[in-house]
């Protein structure tokens, strides 16, 4: 294993996709059992990671508040490596802090930073793309992401056209990119799709420490000043305060926006595995393995359907009967306290749910 490899799990938390499952003190990383997988997508990350990078390499960047839950999903992870934020700012703060917290450890350190909401299988072809990704960032400074060629004109995720057209996607070595765009509009996403020069945005970047520190510090002055405060305050009783000083004096931006789009160091490493991002249920629904003939899927033995089609049924109560009967694309989710019963369309899920933060439901976030 490559000693000067890390890797940077980012598990903010917080949202609310797949409630009535997640809850404000229960979030969307440690979902697990039987509403999706055996483990947790947490802890899913950290052991496919650690097929080929040290364990004591491996960090988990978490709000303050969901601190215990990371370390009762990952007992062996030394607390040293649970890096706290004092409240979410999105992905390019975590990243300069986890790189701030790296530079301590290993000035010439290389990073993996990943999301751990997906789905991967080929686990050897997985290791295989990132570690080609590693190779090219240990000869060039370059800022490597991990590339998916899409199968739809999806808005929820980021676009990247590459130099060399439609043929970039017969290759699997590195290229360098053209265009960077953070989730388009359905008009521009199909756009993008069409032409067949784009790849999806997998979320998991490869880079030295000191680039993207640097990177970061060039399009994000605030977390420059972050970057260049840490060495004086790091391990300190300032630590704390100057850390939550920091992240209230900066915006929500994601590290695709604020860096990714600008850079002229950006590059691609096409994938040469299976991938899905768990952002919303029905993602869930299509990684569900097993459907009935008329495309019900569920997550228990136990369920009764007649006059049904394209339903995603969830029990967090294996031995509960799921009855459904006249249902059409619609999610039965059933929790001991809540059950949800809307249609599996994304957008009126979330107009729907958004009523939960309205007064008298405090108890149910």
């Amino acid at each position: 294993m490559q000693r000067n490899l890390y890797c940077v799990i980012m598990a903010g938390g917080g949202g609310n996709n797949f409630w009535p499952v997640t809850r404000e003190d229960h979030p969307q990383h440690v979902l697990r059992g039987r509403t999706i997988h055996k483990e947790s997508f947490l802890r899913g990350t950290f052991s496919r990671f650690a097929e080929f990078i040290p364990k004591e390499n491996i960090f988990v960047v978490t709000l303050s508040r969901f601190a215990l839950l990371v370390h009762e999903e990952i007992p062996e992870l030394p607390h040293a490596n649970i890096i706290e934020e004092p409240i979410g700012r999105k992905t390019a703060p975590c990243i300069a802090l986890a790189a701030c917290k790296i530079r301590e450890r290993d000035p010439e350190a290389i990073m993996i930073a990943t999301p751990c909401d997906h789905i991967i299988s080929e686990g050897p072809e997985f290791a295989a793309s990132i570690l080609k990704a590693v190779e090219h960032v240990n000869a060039e400074p370059v800022l490597m992401t991990i590339g998916i060629i899409p199968t739809a004109p999806k808005t929820d995720y980021g676009y990247i056209q590459v130099h060399g057209g439609r043929q970039a996607r017969n290759t699997t070595e590195p290229i360098p990119v053209k265009t960077f765009t953070e989730k388009p509009d359905a008009e521009v996403a199909e756009a993008f799709f069409s032409s067949g020069e784009f790849f999806w945005n997998s979320g998991i970047f490869v880079w030295r420490n000191e680039t993207i520190l640097a990177e970061l510090s060039r399009y994000v002055p605030v977390l420059g000043n972050m970057i260049d405060g840490w060495p004086e305050v790091a391990g300190t009783e300032n630590e704390e305060p100057f850390l939550a000083r920091m992240y209230a004096d900066c915006e929500k931006v994601s590290v695709d926006y604020a860096v990714m789009e600008k850079t002229d160091k950006a590059w691609l490493c096409p994938a040469q595995f299976g991938w899905d991002d768990i952002g919303d249920w029905d993602a869930v629904y299509r990684n569900v393995p097993e459907r009935d003939g008329a495309g019900n899927a569920a997550n228990t033995e136990h369920t009764y359907v007649r006059d049904a089609r394209g339903n995603l049924l969830v029990t967090d109560n294996g031995e509960k009967l799921i009855a459904v009967c006249g249902l059409k694309d619609y999610m039965v989710v059933d929790t001991t306290d809540a059950l949800l019963i809307c249609p599996r369309d994304d957008k009126r899920y979330r107009d729907f749910i958004a009523g939960i933060a309205l007064p008298g439901y405090e108890d149910y976030r």
